[in-house]
């Protein structure tokens, strides 16, 4: 079960299992019940998420949570501060039971030593995360929620390659990521339904006009 945190990670997928089950020998498995802390401002390891789901934020000047991604299974933080930068503002917390494991910076920087190919792909991986970070800053300038929402919506959709989409975040979580409130995000969501752009049941929304969606 512990391999699984090696394994899954796209950063150390390629690599011959004998070294994905050294590098898990080097890392630190624990479990988090929901709502526990798995690292805040300050800490140096990189995070792996084998099992569950770690939500990442930061705290506005008022101390509102702003949410910035939901990492899962294979996902990870923290490489930045193994590079030397400070953690000064970000938060990770379980949404619900997860399996972490975790590499101390010695030991990461140990893994980068024998395997210099990491490097480039961690570069890579770095850049798509900076991406997702930048897509997230667009929804915010945006001045009407409704337009975040179906910008975030249509970009679901892209990646999934289907106008079905399944919702992975809470509606609490999604509102945090948008910049709004669950109340107002819920409005939101029955407004375009009304208007005939989508179709929402549980976590399944169904877009029904792409264009329409698009020209808000």
């Amino acid at each position: 079960m512990q391999h699984i945190c090696v394994s899954l990670v796209p950063l150390f997928a390629d690599l011959p299992e004998k070294d994905q089950l050294k590098i898990n020998s080097l890392a630190s498995h624990r479990h988090y019940q929901k709502g526990e802390m798995i690292f805040q401002p300050g800490d140096e390891k990189l995070q792996i998420v084998a099992r569950g789901n770690m939500k990442v934020y930061q705290l506005s000047a008022s101390g509102r949570e702003q949410l910035l991604r939901v990492a899962q299974p294979g996902d990870y933080e923290g490489e930045a501060q193994l590079f030397g930068l400070e953690n000064d503002s970000f938060f990770g917390q379980a949404m619900e039971n997860t399996e972490i494991c975790s590499l101390s910076k010695a030991n990461f920087n140990r893994v980068l030593m024998e395997n210099p190919q990491l490097s480039l792909k961690l570069l890579e991986l770095s850049a798509q995360k900076l991406l997702a970070t930048e897509r997230q800053t667009k929804f915010l300038a945006m001045e009407r929620v409704e337009e975040r929402l179906a910008s975030y919506l249509l970009d679901l959709a892209k990646v999934a390659g289907s106008d079905q989409v399944q919702l992975s975040m809470k509606m609490k979580d999604i509102a945090l990521y948008l910049g709004t409130t669950p109340e107002t995000l819920s409005r939101k969501f029955k407004l375009l339904e009304k208007m005939g752009y989508l179709k929402r049941t549980g976590k399944q929304v169904k877009i029904l006009d792409e264009d329409g969606l698009l020209d808000l």
